[in-house]
Protein backbone atom coordinates (compact mmCIF):
# COMPACT_ATOMS: atom_id res chain seq x y z
CA UNK A 1 0.00 0.00 0.00
CA UNK A 2 2.88 2.36 0.81
CA UNK A 3 4.35 1.98 -2.71
CA UNK A 4 1.00 2.72 -4.32
CA UNK A 5 0.55 5.91 -2.27
CA UNK A 6 4.15 6.94 -2.95
CA UNK A 7 3.74 6.42 -6.71
CA UNK A 8 0.49 8.41 -6.70
CA UNK A 9 2.04 11.24 -4.68
CA UNK A 10 5.14 11.45 -6.89
CA UNK A 11 3.02 11.14 -10.04
CA UNK A 12 0.80 14.07 -9.05
CA UNK A 13 3.86 16.06 -7.97
CA UNK A 14 5.58 15.49 -11.36
CA UNK A 15 2.37 16.36 -13.25
CA UNK A 16 2.06 19.56 -11.21
CA UNK A 17 5.67 20.60 -11.80
CA UNK A 18 5.19 19.99 -15.53
CA UNK A 19 3.07 23.16 -15.73
CA UNK A 20 5.99 25.30 -14.56
CA UNK A 21 8.85 23.31 -16.16
CA UNK A 22 7.72 22.61 -19.74
CA UNK A 23 9.10 19.86 -21.92
CA UNK A 24 6.82 16.88 -21.38
CA UNK A 25 9.37 14.66 -19.62
CA UNK A 26 8.19 15.26 -16.05
CA UNK A 27 4.53 14.93 -17.04
CA UNK A 28 5.23 11.66 -18.83
CA UNK A 29 7.16 10.29 -15.84
CA UNK A 30 4.35 11.42 -13.51
CA UNK A 31 1.73 9.72 -15.66
CA UNK A 32 3.77 6.52 -15.78
CA UNK A 33 4.16 6.58 -11.98
CA UNK A 34 0.41 6.90 -11.52
CA UNK A 35 -0.13 4.10 -14.06
CA UNK A 36 2.36 1.97 -12.12
CA UNK A 37 0.47 2.67 -8.90
CA UNK A 38 -2.77 1.54 -10.57
CA UNK A 39 -1.13 -1.65 -11.86
CA UNK A 40 0.22 -2.40 -8.38
CA UNK A 41 -3.26 -1.82 -6.93
CA UNK A 42 -4.73 -4.34 -9.40
CA UNK A 43 -2.04 -6.88 -8.52
CA UNK A 44 -2.22 -6.42 -4.74
CA UNK A 45 -5.97 -5.77 -4.23
CA UNK A 46 -7.71 -7.28 -7.26
CA UNK A 47 -10.12 -5.61 -9.64
CA UNK A 48 -12.01 -3.74 -6.90
CA UNK A 49 -8.86 -2.13 -5.48
CA UNK A 50 -7.52 -1.50 -8.99
CA UNK A 51 -10.68 0.27 -10.12
CA UNK A 52 -10.63 2.36 -6.95
CA UNK A 53 -7.00 3.31 -7.72
CA UNK A 54 -7.87 4.24 -11.33
CA UNK A 55 -10.83 6.35 -10.16
CA UNK A 56 -8.65 8.03 -7.56
CA UNK A 57 -5.89 8.66 -10.14
CA UNK A 58 -8.31 10.29 -12.58
CA UNK A 59 -9.90 12.40 -9.81
CA UNK A 60 -6.51 13.52 -8.47
CA UNK A 61 -5.29 14.40 -11.96
CA UNK A 62 -8.41 16.44 -12.70
CA UNK A 63 -8.11 18.18 -9.32
CA UNK A 64 -4.40 18.94 -9.87
CA UNK A 65 -5.03 20.38 -13.34
CA UNK A 66 -7.99 22.42 -12.05
CA UNK A 67 -5.82 23.92 -9.31
CA UNK A 68 -2.95 24.56 -11.75
CA UNK A 69 -4.99 26.18 -14.51
CA UNK A 70 -7.82 27.89 -12.57
CA UNK A 71 -6.47 28.78 -9.15
CA UNK A 72 -2.67 29.07 -9.60
CA UNK A 73 -2.82 31.77 -12.34
CA UNK A 74 -4.69 34.05 -9.91
CA UNK A 75 -1.93 33.88 -7.30
CA UNK A 76 1.20 36.06 -7.26
CA UNK A 77 3.38 33.04 -8.07
CA UNK A 78 1.09 32.01 -10.91
CA UNK A 79 1.05 35.49 -12.44
CA UNK A 80 4.83 35.31 -12.74
CA UNK A 81 4.84 31.73 -14.07
CA UNK A 82 2.14 32.04 -16.76
CA UNK A 83 2.23 34.17 -19.88
CA UNK A 84 -0.51 36.76 -19.91
CA UNK A 85 0.43 38.92 -22.89
CA UNK A 86 0.75 38.11 -26.54
CA UNK A 87 3.94 38.95 -28.39
CA UNK A 88 2.94 40.50 -31.70
CA UNK A 89 6.34 41.56 -33.05
CA UNK A 90 7.55 40.02 -36.29
CA UNK A 91 11.15 38.92 -36.60
CA UNK A 92 11.03 37.51 -40.09
CA UNK A 93 9.21 37.94 -43.36
CA UNK A 94 6.86 35.09 -44.27
CA UNK A 95 4.86 34.14 -47.33
CA UNK A 96 3.38 37.07 -49.23
CA UNK A 97 5.35 39.65 -47.24
CA UNK A 98 8.64 37.97 -48.23
CA UNK A 99 7.59 37.78 -51.90
CA UNK A 100 6.65 41.47 -51.84
CA UNK A 101 10.14 42.38 -50.59
CA UNK A 102 11.99 40.64 -53.45
CA UNK A 103 13.62 43.24 -55.68
CA UNK A 104 13.56 45.97 -53.01
CA UNK A 105 16.62 47.91 -51.91
CA UNK A 106 17.97 47.37 -48.41
CA UNK A 107 20.74 48.58 -46.15
CA UNK A 108 22.88 46.32 -43.97
CA UNK A 109 22.34 47.20 -40.31
CA UNK A 110 25.00 44.78 -39.13
CA UNK A 111 27.83 43.05 -40.90
CA UNK A 112 26.39 40.16 -42.89
CA UNK A 113 28.84 37.34 -42.38
CA UNK A 114 26.92 35.81 -44.20
CA UNK A 115 23.87 36.37 -41.93
CA UNK A 116 22.86 39.56 -40.20
CA UNK A 117 20.18 42.24 -40.09
CA UNK A 118 19.01 44.59 -42.83
CA UNK A 119 16.64 47.54 -42.99
CA UNK A 120 13.94 47.79 -45.65
CA UNK A 121 11.56 50.75 -45.59
CA UNK A 122 12.10 51.28 -41.85
CA UNK A 123 11.63 47.63 -40.86
CA UNK A 124 14.37 45.32 -39.60
CA UNK A 125 14.69 41.82 -41.10
CA UNK A 126 17.10 38.94 -40.78
CA UNK A 127 18.96 38.29 -44.00
CA UNK A 128 21.55 36.00 -45.60
CA UNK A 129 24.05 37.26 -48.14
CA UNK A 130 25.10 34.68 -50.72
CA UNK A 131 28.24 36.57 -51.67
CA UNK A 132 29.78 36.23 -48.19
CA UNK A 133 30.68 39.10 -45.90
CA UNK A 134 29.10 42.51 -46.39
CA UNK A 135 29.94 45.45 -44.09
CA UNK A 136 27.31 47.36 -42.14
CA UNK A 137 25.86 50.23 -44.15
CA UNK A 138 26.29 48.47 -47.51
CA UNK A 139 23.59 48.86 -50.16
CA UNK A 140 21.81 45.57 -50.82
CA UNK A 141 19.03 44.15 -52.94
CA UNK A 142 16.62 41.41 -51.86
CA UNK A 143 16.91 38.51 -54.33
CA UNK A 144 14.83 35.84 -52.60
CA UNK A 145 13.61 34.29 -49.38
CA UNK A 146 14.03 30.92 -47.68
CA UNK A 147 12.76 29.63 -44.36
CA UNK A 148 12.87 32.56 -41.93
CA UNK A 149 15.21 35.02 -43.66
CA UNK A 150 15.60 37.09 -46.76
CA UNK A 151 18.35 36.41 -49.27
CA UNK A 152 20.23 39.51 -50.36
CA UNK A 153 23.11 40.45 -52.62
CA UNK A 154 25.27 43.53 -52.74
CA UNK A 155 24.12 46.24 -55.10
CA UNK A 156 26.70 46.85 -57.81
CA UNK A 157 27.58 50.52 -58.28
CA UNK A 158 27.96 51.41 -61.95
Amino acid sequence: MTWIILLFFLGILFLSVEVIVPGGILGTIGGLMMFGGCVMAFIDYGSGGGMLAVTLAVALTILAFFIEFRILPRTSVGRRAFLTREITAVSAAFGDEARDLIGKSAEALTMLSPSGYIMIEGKRYEAFCQSGQVPAGAALEVTGADNFRLIVSETKNK
